[in-house]
């Protein structure tokens, strides 16, 4: 029986891909179709009139001669004109000829949606999965985007943008100020420390650094730096800002009851400000298992990690959310309280 790993191995990446009109997306998807050589890509399309494709195109069918079009260097492009399920159904059947599958969510902040339904269709999950979340961001103009006020004083687009991504393209580096783009990269990193940020110009992404890393595998806690649950002053930077990123870890095993307890009373009235959640936990009792979750908004999958704890690893538990209004001291005291103890209190 193959493991979870292998398994996933065998099923085809989907890149979900996130962006303001103007930041560089389309041109992303003509380089990816036209000038590299190396990655066999399928781009899906919200709406393929957006995007302009030039000569050398074989039209091949779907439902539709206009469905999908082939290039000569194997990638393709494909318009998501009905439901996605029928789109990513039709492509099952040559998924193997691609590297991976980039689908443009033209104008959609939030890929909830989108996660949620390659997650638990089974027609989609046996054969695709999600690899990561991409925001391409316009480094000129993102900071007056993350600036506007909505008049019902909701949250706005291009923060939903940042705090969903596991990997930012922060595009057109090449039109701002040195000092302008580390400020900029220090307000992301205040929104999202997790997310991974690629400089570009003219779109230009290595394509090895966004897509087939599994950059949105629950155990990608994992890979993160040190210093990335250290503790910081959250008000350094734009103290005023609604979202950011909290990482707290600490020792000991959990109470799995009271740790439910609280993950339930968390997203009953906290979902919708909860953009990413992500876990790697001890529990007492279980043994040698580790577990690991991750959610958006009120989605989450939990389960046992691939690797158990191994004798001399220390076990310490680690969370990441991103959301509104977050206040590190609550939710830290909230699961500290879900620690087991031995003084027959629990």
């Amino acid at each position: 029986m193959a493991t979870e790993n292998e398994t996933k191995d065998d099923l085809t990446p989907i890149t979900v891909i996130t962006g303001f009109l103007g930041a560089g997306k389309t041109t992303l998807v003509n380089y990816i179709l036209k000038e590299q050589n190396e990655w066999r890509i399928c781009v899906l399309e919200n709406e393929f009139g957006e995007v302009a494709i030039d000569d050398g195109l074989v039209a091949e069918s779907l439902d539709a001669p206009e469905d999908l079009i082939t290039m000569d260097n194997g990638c393709v492009c494909c318009s998501v004109r009905g439901d996605l399920v029928r789109t990513l159904g039709q492509l099952a059947s040559r998924r193997k000829d691609f590297h991976a599958i980039l689908l443009e969510t033209t104008g959609l902040a939030d890929p909830a949606p989108i996660i949620y339904t390659v997650q638990t269709n089974p027609k989609i999950s046996d054969h695709f999965y999600i690899d990561s979340i991409v925001c391409l961001a316009d480094c000129k103009h993102l900071g007056a985007h993350l600036d506007e006020k909505k008049p019902d004083n909701s949250i706005n687009e291009a923060l939903q943008q940042v705090a969903f991504a596991d990997k930012i393209l922060l595009n057109k580096i090449d039109l701002v100020k040195v000092e302008e783009k580390v400020e900029l990269e220090e307000r992301i990193r205040h929104i999202n420390k997790f997310a991974t940020i690629i400089e570009t110009e003219r779109s230009r992404a290595p394509l090895d650094r966004i897509l087939g890393l599994k950059s949105f595998d629950m155990e990608s806690i994992l890979s993160y730096d040190p210093g990335f649950f250290d503790d910081e002053d959250d008000k350094k930077i734009h103290n005023l800002e609604l979202v950011q990123s909290v990482g707290i870890r600490f020792d000991g095993e959990l109470h799995a009851q009271y740790f439910n307890m609280f993950m339930m009373d968390l997203l009953r009235t906290r979902a919708a400000d909860l953009y990413r959640t992500k876990g790697l936990l001890s529990f007492h009792g279980q043994g040698d298992t580790k577990f690991v979750f991750q959610g958006v908004h009120e989605q989450i999958n939990f389960g046992p990690a691939r690797n158990p704890w191994k004798k001399d690893e220390k076990r310490e538990n680690k969370f990441v959310f991103i959301g509104k209004n977050l206040d590190r001291k609550e939710l830290t005291e909230g699961l500290m309280e879900c620690l087991y103890k031995e003084d027959g209190d629990q």
